[in-house]
């Protein structure tokens, strides 16, 4: 059964009902198929924007955007981990399943010895893997992708797109890599040093330029819009030093500077994705246009509160795999409420694809389930299977011993990662660590900071649920990591 918590008060909850209510019981549909502009930022922890709890941002476009749709509370990214998150969205499928568990990386890179040996890193998204990029094109929508691939080989510089395996292969007619204003863009090998902004002033994007520049060019043809922002990834920094200022003087006394050097970046992601909305409205196009904004993992364990959540991207407790989620799409999904259903990011594809009104190749096994039904209110979703994570891998790659040996909540320090798997069915979700042979169990219902492990009080539970991990590992012909 699906769960509804008011939001933003009884008045503002009420006239969202009463402008869709109607609409969607009648099961009414807009004349022409609608617009779909998904917004993927990239490391925004669960709670760095101000309407999920932050007490030290202020994220006005994003919380509007809240305000306008249907908010999940428990959403998780396929993986605590980047691109093999980016290769599940795209296709619907699991990281274990597609074997894209980590970044992509070329043979021979360089990591430390331990007990276990992990599989080799992967490198490219097969061509023969169905893209939403290329469902959407099939069906008619001119489809555009903006900003970061990062699930193929780098081609001449970091994340620059490949020739061969970039989105243009992968069903996206148009589209580029402009890094925009992030630090990527002036921190270059060979970028010149740009000026401190004016005060008030959060600098030019032209990554969100090209973006609405795709939009005007369609506005009169369904479009797809995938906006892969490189925000809030490192390296911190930021050219609105003034942003850097106002938030210092909100965190408290004896955080890093490091920390409002992230909240500028958070409220200049903010800023950018308000711009999309507003040419949404300029164009007429918001009333058809389906928004979704999520974030590829947890938030980094040096920069962002996670908390009470405990870890941080890189492994599979919850700080590493919440994300924020909502949906906006007037007259079909009802704004202003949130929901504690969990869904999963490889749950985008078979959505999208219902609401483009496709069926995917019923050959091709999907890890991710249509949320419609949900999105619109007409009933709970079925869902097969457990939510399942895979990461195989130890991480840092190097200077391993380094890091602190436990996991924290909000340490703002990063921790070693040793390679493993999780499930969760209902409230419980275990974790299995492969270098111990170890599983921890949490009810996350009454322990959400994951802190009091059930595994020894609960055998039956631990077996069961383990049982059913490796059933599905073993089904999809997972990559284990192996004695050496």
């Amino acid at each position: 059964m699906f769960k509804v918590r008011p939001f933003f008060g009884l008045l503002l909850t009420c006239l969202a009902l009463g402008g869709v209510g109607s609409s969607i019981a009648a099961g009414t549909k807009t004349a022409t198929k609608p617009n779909i502009v998904f917004i993927l930022a990239d490391d925004l922890g669960w709670r760095d924007l101000a309407i999920d709890g932050s007490p030290w941002h202020r994220t006005p476009h994003l919380d509007r955007l809240a305000s306008q749709s249907l908010r999940f509370t428990h959403a998780y990214a396929p993986a605590p981990i980047c691109s093999a998150s980016r290769s599940a969205f795209l296709t619907g499928r699991s990281p274990a399943r597609l074997n894209f568990e980590f970044v992509t990386k070329l043979p021979g890179t360089t990591v430390d010895p331990h007990a276990l040996k992990i599989p080799p890193y992967p490198l490219n998204l097969p061509l023969s893997e169905t893209t939403v990029g290329e469902l959407l094109r099939d069906a008619g929508y001119r489809t555009g992708l903006y900003g970061k691939w990062h699930v193929s080989a780098h081609n001449g510089g970091y994340l620059h797109w490949s020739d061969t395996h970039g989105p243009r292969q992968q069903g996206f007619a148009e589209g580029d890599q402009e890094f925009g204003s992030h630090p990527y863009h002036y921190r270059g090998r060979n970028a010149s040093p740009e000026p401190p902004l004016p005060a008030g002033d959060f600098g030019a994007d032209a990554l969100t330029d090209k973006a609405i520049g795709f939009m005007r060019r369609h506005r009169d043809e369904p479009f797809l819009l995938w906006l892969a922002h490189y925000y809030v990834h490192t390296p911190i920094d930021s050219r609105a030093h003034w942003l850097e200022q106002d938030i210092a003087s909100r965190l408290p006394a004896d955080a890093d500077p490091a920390r409002a050097t992230y909240g500028a970046m958070v409220e200049t992601l903010d800023e950018l994705v308000g711009r999309v909305l507003r040419e949404l409205d300029d164009l007429g196009l918001a009333e058809n246009t389906l928004v979704i904004f999520t974030s590829d993992n947890g938030g980094h364990p040096q920069y962002a509160a996670n908390g009470p959540a405990r870890g941080s991207k890189w492994n599979t407790y919850e700080g590493g795999l919440r994300v924020p989620f909502m949906v906006r799409w007037p007259g079909r999904v009802p704004a202003g409420q949130t929901d504690d259903t969990p869904i999963i990011g490889t749950d985008l594809l078979p959505t999208l694809a219902a609401v483009a009104d496709i069926t995917p190749d019923a050959q091709v096994p999907l890890d991710g389930v249509n949320l419609l039904p949900l999105w619109e209110r007409r009933g709970p979703i079925q869902r097969p299977t457990p939510l399942v994570w895979h990461f195989p891998y130890y991480h840092p790659e190097t200077d391993f011993d380094e890091k602190l040996p436990e996991v924290g909540v909000d340490d703002f320090a990063m921790s070693r990662t040793y390679p493993q798997s999780a499930i969760r069915s209902g409230d419980y979700k275990l974790i299995h660590f492969y270098e111990a042979d170890r599983d921890e169990l949490y009810d996350l219902a009454t322990d959400p900071g994951e802190q009091h492990d059930l595994s020894r009080s609960q055998p039956e539970r631990v077996g069961d649920l383990r049982r059913q991990l490796d059933h599905y590992l073993s089904r999809v012909n997972a990559r284990l990591p192996t004695p050496l």
